[in-house]
């Protein structure tokens, strides 16, 4: 069934128009982006379909390439496309929010917003430095390594060299679990100890290590670990 069949109370644009996005299905939002259907499938069964494909979990379409997308029954590049560019832009939303709030990084809670939208969802491993002043101000976010699904390099070298660069007086380490298990390892204390000294030879604090999984995450500062 065409999109111009269905009732005006189940067509998304003119629902959203009435009622506003938050009435919305994930589905119905979806059809607004892809715009048209193809194949039979009319634009909120082509969202449905590509639902189904990720276990009707959203944060899976958003880390999706367009590549991948372009895979999924009734989805072209031009649909891709516009769908990878409304997840990015959520992204930076998010991003730009947690910023606003949390210029000033004063717990680990508001050092885990800024890196959260980058790190929450990943298949990989990654290994993220916030860079502060004397006064625990931001001053610069980088993401420092790339690692597999269950390890990543802690670059022990370059982020002395990196927070040398920009003069900080202290880092924030970051990097995530994709297992969803937010507890760090022995190599994460292992390594978090080794930075540290590195960091102290420099006159460096290492403020906190926060490790991210879906949902939570754990810092090092919070549970006094003597490696921090």
């Amino acid at each position: 069934m065409k999109i111009k069949e269905l009732s005006l109370d189940e067509r998304p644009r003119e629902k959203m128009l009435e009622k506003g996005a938050e009435v919305l299905s994930n589905a119905e939002l979806l059809a607004i982006m892809l715009r048209t259907g193809t194949g039979g499938m009319n634009a909120v069964d082509t969202a449905r379909e590509l639902l189904a494909g990720c276990g009707n979990r959203i944060n899976e379409i958003a880390d999706m390439s367009v590549e991948r997308l372009c895979r999924v029954r009734g989805i072209g590049p031009g649909k891709a496309v516009c769908i990878a560019a409304a997840f990015e832009l959520g992204r930076r939303c998010a991003e730009e929010a947690a910023r606003k709030e949390c210029r000033k990084i004063s717990s680990p809670r508001a050092a885990a917003q800024l890196l959260v939208p980058h790190m929450r969802d990943l298949d990989h491993e990654e290994c993220w430095v916030l860079y502060l002043n004397r006064a625990n101000y931001l001053i610069g976010k980088e993401r420092i390594t790339t690692g597999s699904g269950e390890a990543t390099l802690i670059d022990v070298r370059t982020i002395v060299r990196k927070a040398l660069e920009k003069k900080a007086s202290g880092i924030i380490l970051a990097h995530n679990h994709p297992s969803g298990n937010a507890m760090p390892g022995k190599a994460d204390m292992e390594e978090t100890g080794r930075l540290k000294k590195a960091l102290q030879t420099c006159d460096i604090g290492l403020t906190d290590h926060i490790v991210i999984a879906t949902g939570s995450y754990y810092s090092f500062a919070d549970e006094e670990l003597s490696s921090i």
